[in-house]
């Protein structure tokens, strides 16, 4: 099913990596909760640990449910392989460590989840790795800020908190000219409304926290490869390029082809990191999935009915959401997400820092909280939550300045949003 491109993407998100059990017929995916799987002998457990066999050791590693979505989320990505991990977070880092050493770096975008820039300008640090942050929209930064040390170039399709939209073919073409790959964080897009990989990308990653999952109830992350990217071509990424000590000297790139980065996060990174997605989360995600396409839809019309109306309004004085005409990421975004440019924007009160804090204390139907992506709209006052930890200039440049609130539009009635914004930004004016 994953290897299937005649199917559509509303068949894909029910059916790709999913089949009756062989077992029970069971027609949902069953919740394997189980540590360790039965060899069927020694020379196949032989031939597992080997990796000359594909199939289950120990859940740490791989899990039939967590394998399951796996499969699901790289066929709507049109990937070659995927690892889930246990939160977005995780991801990036699994996303990395195939390619980093110390002395490395990682060109990125300043228009990231406050968290992403703190991950990556302080705590890689502890690696021996570092970041260059630049505005993508200067292609000319960008190349710029490429050296002989970096070994990645990592943006979002679509940033939060402010919902601008990269150029992905602009900034492909300028990671494959300097032989790095692209990461793309697809979080805030969803592959239904982004196709990163299609656009040049090397590997996607996820919160499937956020609109994978889309319900709220787990924490969890995914890294998928395009496995386009010849990781033979340079002495940059030696874990790839180069005998493996663990494994007898395999060569991932040479042995595993478009599989090698998928089989090294697999077999060195969630082995060494131990950064895994449990079955129950994996289950929950896969159930969210089903309705991907019908929930972003509704995501989309609903954000740009809200944001229309908070455009409109004397107490605002912008509003940042790409579907807008006035928005300068308009055109891109047509372009990027010809779907819609999602559920997520920020908004600027003309009330200040200071109305900010009463708008977040007087919505209703909206929750205050630090999420983004679910069935319910939310909202944050990013500055003084998520990107708290950013210097000022920081928060300015990735769209959190103080002024500004996070709105992630959820699939409610837009009339009933309407009607909440309406008295929180009346609080928030008194």
């Amino acid at each position: 099913m994953t290897d299937a491109p005649e199917y559509g993407f509303d068949t894909k998100q029910i059916h790709a990596g999913a089949a009756p059990d062989p077992a029970t017929g069971a027609r949902q995916t069953p919740i394997y909760q189980s540590t360790a799987f039965v060899f069927r002998d020694s020379e196949h457990a032989a031939k597992l640990f080997n990796l000359e066999e594909v199939g289950y050791i120990y859940s740490r590693l791989t899990n039939p449910t967590v394998s399951a979505l796996q499969d699901r989320i790289c066929a709507l990505e049109g990937g070659a392989g995927a690892v889930c991990c246990s939160s977005g977070h995780a991801a990036q880092i699994m996303a990395l460590f195939p390619l980093m050493g110390p002395g490395c770096n990682v060109v990125a975008s300043t228009r990231l989840y406050g968290g992403t820039v703190t991950q990556l300008s302080q705590t890689i640090k502890r690696f021996g790795w570092s970041a260059k942050f630049v505005d993508f929209d200067d292609l000319d930064a960008v190349k710029a800020a490429i050296d002989d040390d970096t070994r990645a170039v990592f943006c979002e399709s679509v940033a939060n908190p402010g919902g601008y939209v990269t150029d992905i073919p602009a900034i492909a073409a300028i990671s494959d000219a300097a032989q790095v790959p692209l990461i793309v964080d697809n979080t805030s897009a969803t592959p239904y409304l982004c196709r990163p990989i299609e656009m040049g990308a090397t590997l996607v990653v996820h919160s499937t926290t956020k609109y994978l999952t889309g319900n709220g109830t787990v924490t969890g992350g995914v890294v998928v490869d395009s496995g386009k990217f010849d990781w033979m071509a340079t002495d940059k990424f030696p874990s790839l390029s180069q005998p493996e000590p663990a494994y007898h000297g395999l060569v991932f790139g040479e042995a595993l082809g478009p599989m090698a980065f998928t089989f090294h996060s697999i077999a060195v990174g969630l082995r060494d990191l131990g950064m895994t997605m449990n079955p129950q989360g994996a289950h929950y995600t896969l159930m969210g999935i089903e309705t991907l396409s019908l929930r972003m839809e509704k995501h989309v019309a609903n954000a740009q009915k809200v944001a229309a109306w908070l455009e409109n309004d004397p107490r605002v004085d912008y509003v940042t959401y790409a579907g807008l005409p006035s928005s300068p990421y308009y055109e891109r975004g047509k372009k990027i997400c010809p779907k819609g440019t999602g559920g997520l924007f920020t908004v600027a009160l003309k009330s200040g820092y200071d109305g900010c804090v009463k708008f977040v204390d007087a919505v209703q139907l909206f929750s205050h909280v630090a999420n983004l992506g679910d069935a319910r709209s939310l909202v944050i006052h990013s500055a003084s939550t998520t990107h708290r930890q950013l210097t000022s200039e920081q928060q300015e440049a990735a769209g959190a300045s103080p002024n500004v609130v996070r709105i992630s539009i959820g699939i409610e009635d837009a009339d009933d949003l309407i009607a909440d914004l309406d008295q929180a930004l009346a609080a928030a004016s008194a």
